[in-house]
């Protein structure tokens, strides 16, 4: 079992921890409900030094990530980050990421902490096909560099106490190197999957007593918490935001997923297995991912079936919670064609029960 080097904080803290990916992870702290709430609120803090980074470089850089992301990283300048996703040769998706450009020769991504060996694979697999120097041009970054996610309305005023670059008036989804809480370089990027804007800050391993102490510190007068991973899944969840293994997996298509807006067919964009999805574009898909909110009380979980009034299986759920900071019963399905309207009825078969639902839109606050 793999720990973080911000291990020993958690347990310190009273964390109550839990193996996930390979790792020792924080799954909360003082509660799920008061984490999520305090980052919608205030800010938090996440450890996710679990995640995968892959550095990417050369003359064949570009082409590499072109041709394994289906979104279009012509689009990118220096400085900006992108979300996407790997998609395998079957019509489903390897695995969801960020794409960071440094320069035209030099890429970072950032993959799920669950997907590192089979993203890297995958990457060095297509690396060597466009004769790509794997050993020179690709670099698995993972075990070397730890990552805080600082989240919530309040998160990027206190992080502008620990550096003198200006991040506070920093766009969604860019990122800069900037020296960072008596760091010399840290990568600083305002992204995070939480739907409460914040900041996520990448370093070496052997500044992360450095940067936690500092992190902390800066969020003190805000009222900062640290936060496990059950809150993130809540956050995420309640925000609308995929996550692998859930909305999304080898079986699944972007298309039907929901994440058309990161598949790109322009010119160019020949990402791997495009024709499919193009065509499944096309076609229409015989079944969509959905979020939907229970009309009736109970809790939707992930494999509870979803039926149409007269019982006929329709669909299977995503994932499910009740939502922390409005007390609604949420969650997401894959549902056939012709039952993924706005305001469409369904019911979840929960404990031998049909709940009644309805098909909503996201955020769901």
């Amino acid at each position: 079992m793999k720990t973080t080097p911000f291990t020993r904080f958690h347990e310190a803290l009273g964390a109550r921890m839990a193996p996930f990916a390979g790792y020792l992870m924080p799954i909360e702290y003082t509660g799920i409900k008061d984490e999520h709430n305090a980052v919608r609120q205030r800010l938090g803090v996440f450890d996710v030094s679990h995640m995968g980074e892959f550095w990417v470089k050369g003359p064949r850089a570009f082409d590499l990530v072109q041709q394994l992301t289906t979104n279009d990283v012509a689009a990118l300048v220096d400085g900006k980050v992108q979300y996407t996703c790997f998609t395998n040769e079957t019509g489903g998706i390897v695995d969801d990421l960020l794409v960071y450009r440094f320069n035209a020769e030099k890429y970072l991504l950032v993959v799920n902490a669950s997907n590192i060996e089979k993203d890297w694979e995958w990457c060095v697999k297509h690396a060597r096909a466009l004769g790509m120097d794997v050993d020179r041009e690709l670099e698995n970054a993972s075990d070397e560099i730890c990552q805080l996610a600082v989240q919530g309305p309040l998160a990027l005023a206190a992080m502008q106490k620990l550096t003198s670059a200006d991040v506070t008036s920093m766009e969604y989804y860019t990122f800069q190197q900037v020296p960072f809480a008596g760091i010399d370089r840290v990568i600083f990027s305002t992204t995070g999957y939480t739907g409460s804007g914040g900041c996520e800050i990448y370093a070496y391993n052997a500044d992360a007593e450095k940067l936690w102490n500092a992190v902390m510190e800066a969020g003190a007068d805000a009222g900062i918490q640290p936060i496990g991973l059950g809150a993130r899944d809540t956050l995420r969840l309640e925000a609308g935001f995929c996550l692998y293994g859930h909305e999304i997996d080898d079986d699944h298509s972007p298309i039907e997923a929901g994440l058309g807006w990161i598949t790109k067919f322009v010119p160019g964009n020949d990402f791997v297995n495009r024709a499919y999805h193009e065509k499944l574009k096309e076609n229409k898909p015989s079944r969509y991912m959905k979020p939907f909110e229970m009309i009736d009380k109970g809790i939707a979980r992930q494999g509870y079936p979803v039926e149409d009034a007269a019982g006929n299986e329709i669909g299977t759920v995503c994932s499910g919670t009740v939502s922390p900071l409005t007390g609604k019963s949420i969650g997401t399905a894959y549902v056939k064609s012709g039952f993924h309207a706005l305001g469409t009825e369904v019911f979840i078969r929960v404990r031998g029960k049909a709940l009644k639902a309805k098909i909503t839109k996201t955020p769901f606050f």
